[in-house]
């Protein structure tokens, strides 16, 4: 007979296996290096107590939305429950120190931000900023379906659209409200793509076209390019929708791109089923990407043929995409129905990847490289430290 398996961990005085001890579930940095497991079922059943002297127990609450209580172990019980599954993932504890820092609302402990930073810093991201359901300053912008990054005369402006259709104009360097769309697109919003002169073309949930102009005069070329594709989509409507200088991007349910531009019409079968979101960009090699129900993204440049192999495939349908020229070359921000984001550079170099917790809607690049990510309960901005 061989020799008797060691037992699974230490053993309490009657000889069964001795229960694990809590973390201190105010301290980020117990929380962040314990079992997730563990912390989660602490959370959820509150058999933990609120933390020891010299941790970071939560002020009392002072009445405003979003304050946190001691038994919220000052508003870390709060972003562990919102991130949900994704910090009950295998990671580095710099990783989940960043998705947690991610989560935070503004009425946690002012402590927690600084430490959960410092945590985060062997993370490949550095959380710009984070505005949650409840946040007051500024006050959180509401959920977010659909996201559009301007250029042109409305640079430095985010596009918000929730699912009632209305859409809302944040500042990108805070999400700090900066007004409304003027629109009258009835129900829902399925894509929102702002053109370079200011124009923001709509695609509503039946697959129309609708355009919003901006202040400044449209080259008569550029109307007569959009009253093309309407008409277009009028008969055969659209599933997603991207604008550069000269041309309006479209997808279909049959997983075909169609690049409408001012010197032709350019298709491409690039998915099976349905295309489910399109970006265009426009650099010295301008290009289109796709992202399908096959949960593939792919790459095209209109007038050639597709790539054969994917920039990116998971086993989920794609849910959003977006792609810019930055000042580190073009970035494409793609999210998966599974939750999962990621940063690819189309010229090579690493990719990079998010997981928020809790269902993707959205994403967007900026100008200045920067991700968003869009939720029904949050908007986070991350810059890549690579």
């Amino acid at each position: 007979m061989g020799p008797r398996a060691a037992p699974p961990g230490p053993l309490d005085a009657a000889g069964e296996p001795a229960a694990r001890p809590l973390p201190d579930l105010s301290d980020p940095a117990a929380v962040c290096a314990a079992d997730p497991l563990l912390v989660t079922t602490a959370y959820v059943t509150g058999s933990a107590p609120a933390g020891v002297p010299g941790t970071l127990d939560g002020p009392e609450p002072s009445g405003r939305p979003g304050e946190t209580t001691a038994d919220d172990h000052g508003g870390l019980r709060t972003a562990w429950m919102r991130a949900g599954q994704s910090l009950c993932r295998a990671q580095p504890p710099a990783e989940r120190a960043l998705v947690l820092l991610a989560a935070l609302g503004d009425g946690a402990d002012p402590r927690l931000r600084p430490a959960l930073a410092d945590l985060a810093t062997a993370a490949p991201w550095r959380l710009r900023w984070a505005r949650h359901r409840g946040d007051l300053t500024p006050p959180w912008p509401g959920p977010v379906a659909v996201l559009g990054a301007a250029g042109g005369p409305l640079e430095g402006t985010l596009l918000v659209s929730d699912r009632t259709g209305t859409v809302r104009l944040l500042h990108e360097a805070d999400a700090s409200s900066a007004g409304r769309l003027a629109h009258t697109v009835p129900g829902r919003i399925a894509a929102l793509a702002p053109a370079p002169d200011g124009t923001v073309l709509i695609l509503d949930d039946r697959g129309r076209l609708h355009t919003v102009r901006g202040t400044a005069p449209r080259p008569p070329y550029l109307e007569r390019l959009t009253e093309a594709v309407s008409a277009t989509l009028a008969r055969h409507p659209g599933t997603a929708l991207a604008a550069i200088g000269g041309s309006v991007v479209v997808g279909d349910r049959l997983g075909s791109v169609h690049a409408f531009g001012l010197t032709g019409l350019h298709q491409a079968a690039s998915h099976s089923g349905r295309v489910t979101a399109v970006a265009a960009v426009e650099s010295e090699t301008p290009f289109v990407c796709s992202g399908g129900a096959d949960g593939t993204v792919r790459l095209w440049t209109p007038g050639r043929d597709p790539r054969p192999e994917p920039l990116a495939e998971r086993r989920s349908p794609v849910v959003s995409l977006h792609a810019a020229e930055t000042p580190h070359g073009p970035l494409v921000a793609a999210a998966w129905a599974d939750g999962i984001v990621e940063l690819h550079r189309p010229e090579g170099g690493p990719k990079l990847s998010f997981r928020p917790g809790p269902p993707v809607r959205a994403v967007a690049v900026t100008g200045s490289g920067s991700l968003l990510v869009g939720t029904d309960e949050s908007l986070l901005c991350l810059a890549a430290k690579r």
